[in-house]
């Protein structure tokens, strides 16, 4: 199903998002293909990450507060990852306690 535009409460015109438009030349992707760039995404930050730090480690001090900023970068996205992941097991956990 795909959301494109967004309905006013009256529903006599239809409001046009930028930000929820497909071009036809982008294919939609699926959750498994999605879930799978989110987690390379964040595999990513943590290398640049490390690398940032054995690189200050070999070279001193010169760029500490780039490293630090993308070492928080890192922790922040693996934060975001765990509360999504936590929201989508409740979720499925709420699921699964319905009654058919």
């Amino acid at each position: 199903m795909r959301v494109d535009t967004i309905r006013s409460i009256t529903g006599d015109r239809t409001v046009t998002s930028p930000t929820l438009q497909r071009t036809a030349d982008v294919p939609a992707q699926s959750f498994t293909e999605e879930l799978k760039s989110t987690v390379k995404a964040v595999n990513d930050r943590h290398l640049q990450a490390n690398q940032a730090m054995a690189t200050g480690a070999a070279e001193g001090p010169n760029k500490i507060h780039e490293t630090m900023i993308q070492l928080e970068e890192a922790d922040i996205s693996t934060r975001l990852f765990l509360k999504l992941r936590t929201k989508a097991l409740d979720a499925y956990q709420e699921i699964m306690r319905m009654q058919f």
